[in-house]
């Protein structure tokens, strides 16, 4: 799993990393049981203020996408997969209605919309391309 983090895009550091632990699982990039690296582990590899880390994964956890093994770490919640896919489409959703009336009020109509979004998704399909950080190895991907 790789993290994309932009302290210059309007989103908290610690929503960007909750956004896309959810958006890996509703992917399948992490799967149920496995286990999230350290708060130190990934502070160090982000260089992210551990305390930034923390709120993630505890938000992460008040969410119910993870929880906390006694003894082994913070690991992926085996009911999560279907939270994260909905958190996924609703937060997209969102982004988009945003765009969308925008559009609107800058007076396109749904057809130039529509031709834009299509021309758009043409372009992007196979070449979105990001900087990201490598997920640090747990050791463990059960």
């Amino acid at each position: 799993m790789f993290f994309s983090i932009d302290p210059n895009n309007g989103i908290a550091i610690y929503e960007q990393i909750v956004r896309q632990v959810k958006f890996a699982i509703a992917d399948g990039v992490l799967v149920p049981g496995q286990l999230l690296p350290s708060v130190r582990t990934l502070a160090v590899s982000l260089a992210i203020n551990p305390n930034t880390i923390a709120k993630a994964f505890s938000q992460l956890q008040n969410d119910g996408i993870v929880e906390t093994l006694r003894g082994r770490g913070i690991a992926v919640r085996g009911d999560a997969l279907e939270a994260c896919r909905e958190a996924r489409c609703s937060l997209l959703e969102d982004r988009l209605r945003g765009a969308i009336a925008e559009a609107l009020h800058g007076g396109l109509n749904a057809r130039e919309i529509k031709r834009i979004i299509a021309t758009q998704l043409e372009s992007l399909d196979g070449q979105v391309a990001t900087v990201a950080t490598p997920l640090p190895s747990t050791g463990n991907s059960s």
